[in-house]
């Protein structure tokens, strides 16, 4: 393929992308009633209130993101050195594409397009640790909240809860276990030949020591802080009459349901909104608001992200540069 019809391949991909993600997004917003309940809600406040509030929000949606570059800086600095400034870009490009693809997929895609070709693939399995790491906080934390939340709310025979409290523990060591030993994984890859050709790829594995998954982890524990202090600013905004321990509880419960159910970034709000509207039931009748702060969140936390990221689509590097190859 030559140099100039690689670069016509390559810009309509990128515009095709661009395309794309804006006619979704523009399609889930315009259906989405419950942000115009959000705007409804907000139109009862005082401007400087909700300039302050809404504000202090989307600022927290640029921490959330710039520790998730940091993240990817450490996971995949063995591999390839890259600038804060590029992992910014690929994380941002990454939600793009994870918009419109199941499970999030495309931000995969996203990522690893801006490392050199070969590094490529290994980019994929290190980021996949990064998720992990996420994931065992989400499960952990969310299992917990689960526990004091049939504790509380549910009428349960005693034998049984102290059941569900044996398999939480379980549930969570399992997690835990895992991820600081996820070099296990590698060994287990090695052990099956049809595998073994592609160890260069999943090798990367190996190298991740238990100080250096703390540190992961660390990262993954400040972003859990950051979008649950989100979600907690605009419920104890909109319903102060909650507690600010039941406003915990009910968002670890909906981060652990969203992370069990397989969904696309777009229709996701469904579930969220669905999920919300059951568990905060129990500590509210504001069905409403309760709805509407998650659908704002979500628009903030995703669809936001996803439309800054379609700058950074511009600037990939489909085919890569021979040199660094």
């Amino acid at each position: 393929m030559t140099s100039q019809y690689k670069k016509i391949v390559s810009y309509l991909l990128k515009a095709g992308i661009v395309l794309f993600a804006f006619w979704f997004v523009y399609n889930k917003l315009t259906e989405n009633k419950n942000l115009q309940d959000f705007k409804n809600l907000l139109s009862k406040l005082p401007q400087w209130e909700i300039i302050s509030v809404m504000g202090f929000v989307l600022f927290l949606m640029l921490v959330n993101w710039g520790l998730e570059a940091i993240k990817w800086q450490r996971l995949i600095a063995s591999v390839e050195r890259i600038s804060l400034w590029k992992a910014v870009a690929s994380v941002f490009c990454g939600l793009t594409w994870a918009v419109f693809t199941p499970n999030r997929i495309g931000e995969y895609g996203g990522r690893v397009f801006f490392l050199s070709p070969k590094r490529r693939v290994i980019g994929v399995v290190a980021m996949a640790v990064g998720n992990i790491g996420q994931m065992v906080l989400t499960n952990v934390f969310g299992a917990i909240a689960f526990c004091v939340f049939v504790y509380r709310f549910v009428d349960i025979d005693p034998l049984l809860f102290y059941a569900l409290l044996f398999f939480a523990l379980i549930f969570c060591l399992f997690f835990l276990i895992f991820y600081f030993n996820i070099k296990w994984l590698n060994g287990l890859l090695l052990s099956m030949k049809f595998s073994r050709k592609y160890k260069k790829f999943y090798s990367i594995l190996a190298r991740y020591q238990k100080k250096e998954l703390l540190k992961i982890l660390s990262l993954c524990f400040l972003r859990y802080l950051v979008f649950s202090t989100q979600y907690f600013i605009l419920f104890f905004w909109l319903i102060p009459n909650l507690h600010y321990m039941e406003i915990l509880m009910m968002v670890s419960i909906l981060f652990f349901v969203q992370s069990t159910l397989p969904s696309l970034d777009l229709f996701d709000i469904g579930v969220r909104t669905a999920t919300a509207s059951y568990f905060f039931s129990s500590i509210t009748d504001q069905e409403v608001a309760v709805i509407a702060c998650t659908a704002s969140i979500w628009l903030i936390n995703i669809i936001i992200p996803a439309i800054l990221g379609t700058y950074f689509v511009f600037k990939l590097n489909f085919f890569g540069n021979p040199q660094r190859s």
